[in-house]
């Protein structure tokens, strides 16, 4: 019998030598149950084996070879390899936890996905819904030309100026030469929108979506449709890069700057990055979009390393970027925490029936419960930091770990019944906005307010049909969402990241005041961007005014050369 090399789920950085029966046909890429120990298990087969260390008597045959699923090509197997390595993961566990939940296990498919029959090829029709700028067409004929090798593009486009629409005319060509793409975007709130676009330019394509929120059905229906070859756009979160695609012909990452896309369990790993890496061994295009770049790309585009594309205007017609300026909160009184300045234009854009967006990164109504009497605070018990209050459902919550507790009657060192909540949150800004505007209608966006499934998606198609006045949000709005009606954006608490120990604090602080501003006045009318702040003359918010992201990263990358930091 010969042998076979197979990655199993354990925590051992080697592979198991197998027998295969002769009654077996066997290749590398192929799902297999096999003895281990006491217990069976689900493995990959990953190569042939010329000879085996372990003694003839102790190897094991394998059990069988599961037929349910493609078999995995050569060149994902060579893409989980290099994570593997790069990311020191054990092989076996990197593969399997690649895999949907249902194909680790050895639960045999549902029946709703055993009767799917495999789809037939798909359309490559592609509905354009608009004409390009003269950027947006050079950027697509320059990365037409890259088609079919190895080269990586960095897309700098502010916000607004369509780079989704650049990306629809390479996937169109992309089909056209009977090839997939893959579609990468950092959160899974931005699917819906996405996937509504998409559908509608390429009606006759199938599309498999590909998220950690689907269940299990749908989720490994996407998986196997993308693996047949059958799903001409594979459209997803970070673990869509790690679904195989046999005629992988372009990667896009939207949005690249976003931390979202670092998985922080289990195998962690960066999707832009791995993206990168698939494209590489697949030999088709990589393309990075973004408004506001992270450094380490910016830098790779400097360095020659990425090709670098510039989209510096907005798309739609008299579309101009929006107004920023700083309000002052040394010298302007507030009000509920909203500057006056801040309040006169809400009632501006109600009045005119816009749209206005407040936007203040923190859940919760507040982010400390304190006792004024002996300075107690409400602290996580297992990882240290403060508990957040949420006052709609009374319970105090730990952010980082999920730790809960209820809110205690008294301090509980000095008996004190006057708890006080300091600072603010999303629920206590939306408390407040409907006391300052009691006719309005106001709507909370953030992953509170959505946790039930389809919530989130629900709550967005209600901003479009103009359903709420004044959007209270997080960064689930800061990125990627294209609101008509939407020309203010006020930002509180901005502040908090200024003085951050953490060196990346103000690249990303610029990414999100960028993005959540690049959300105002996306068509004619001007839109309007207040970012209330004590230190209005930070060179920060000056490079946001001027629209300058070339500016603020030449400053952060000298500070960080000085410094020793990456990309350095």
């Amino acid at each position: 019998m010969n042998l076979m090399r197979v990655a199993l789920d354990v925590p051992i950085a080697t592979l198991f030598d197998y027998l295969v029966p002769d009654t077996l046909e066997l290749q590398p890429g192929d799902r297999v149950v096999v003895p281990f120990g006491a217990r069976t298990r689900v493995g990959i087969a990953i190569e042939t084996a010329p000879h085996s260390d372990v003694s003839p008597e102790k190897l094991k045959p394998v059990a069988r070879v599961l037929q349910d699923a493609p078999r995995l090509t050569r060149q994902w197997l060579e893409f989980m390899r290099f994570l593997a390595v790069y990311y020191q993961r054990p092989l076996g566990e990197t593969v399997v936890h690649a895999l949907p939940p249902r194909l680790r296990s050895l639960r045999a498919l549902p029946k709703a996905i055993r009767q799917c029959a495999p789809l037939p090829p798909s359309g490559t029709r592609f509905m354009a819904r608009h004409t390009l700028t003269p950027a947006q067409a050079e950027a697509v004929n320059r990365m037409r030309a890259a088609l079919g090798r190895f080269q990586v593009f960095l897309l700098h486009g502010v916000t607004g100026s369509g780079k989704t629409e650049v990306y629809f005319r390479l996937i169109a060509e992309v089909l056209a030469r009977g090839a997939q793409a893959l579609v990468l975007v950092p959160e899974i709130g931005l699917t819906p929108q996405l996937e509504s676009r998409v559908r509608e330019a390429f009606p006759q394509t199938h599309v498999a979506v590909l998220h950690s929120a689907l269940e299990d059905v749908p989720r490994t229906a996407a998986w196997l449709s993308a693996a047949r070859g059958d799903a001409g756009i594979v459209l997803g979160t970070r673990l869509a890069v790690l679904a195989p695609l046999p005629r992988l012909g372009l990667v896009v990452v939207d949005e690249e700057h976003d931390g979202s896309f670092k998985q922080q369990e289990g195998l962690r790993y960066s999707g832009r990055d791995a993206a990168v890496a698939r494209a590489k061994l697949e030999g088709c295009p990589a393309v990075l979009g973004t408004a506001t770049p992270s450094l380490e790309s910016w830098h790779n585009g400097l360095a020659g390393r990425y090709e670098m594309l510039s989209i510096p205007e907005r798309a739609v017609p008299g579309a101009r970027m929006p107004q920023v300026r700083t309000v002052d909160l040394r010298t302007e009184r507030e009000e509920h925490g909203l500057a006056q300045s801040a309040v006169a234009a809400i009632g501006q854009r109600l009045a005119r029936a816009e749209q206005s967006l407040v936007f203040i990164n923190r859940r919760g109504y507040a982010p400390v419960l304190a006792c004024d009497a002996c300075g107690w605070a409400a602290g996580c018990e297992r990882c240290s930091t403060r508990l957040v209050l949420h006052a709609a459902d009374r319970r105090l919550r730990c952010h980082h770990c999920g730790a809960e507790a209820s809110i205690p009657r008294a301090c509980p060192t000095c008996g004190n019944l006057d708890l006080r909540a300091l600072g603010r949150g999303t629920q206590r800004v939306e408390e407040s906005l409907g006391a300052l505007f009691p006719q309005a209608r106001v709507l909370r966006i953030d992953s509170d307010s959505a946790r039930r499934r389809h919530e989130h998606a629900r709550r967005l198609e209600g901003i479009h049909r103009g359903e709420g006045d004044i959007l209270v949000g997080t960064q689930l709005l800061a990125k990627g969402h294209d609101f008509p009606a939407l020309t203010l954006v006020c930002v509180l608490n901005a502040d908090s990241a200024l003085f951050s120990t953490d060196y990346r604090a103000a690249e990303r602080l610029f990414a999100t005041l960028s993005q959540v501003g690049g959300r105002a006045g996306r068509r004619e009318t001007p839109g309007e961007v207040l970012i209330q702040t004590r230190f209005p003359q930070h060179p920060l918010f000056g490079a946001l005014a001027r629209h300058d992201y070339a500016g603020f990263a030449a400053a952060q990358l000298a500070e960080r050369e000085a410094a020793g930091f990456p990309p350095f």
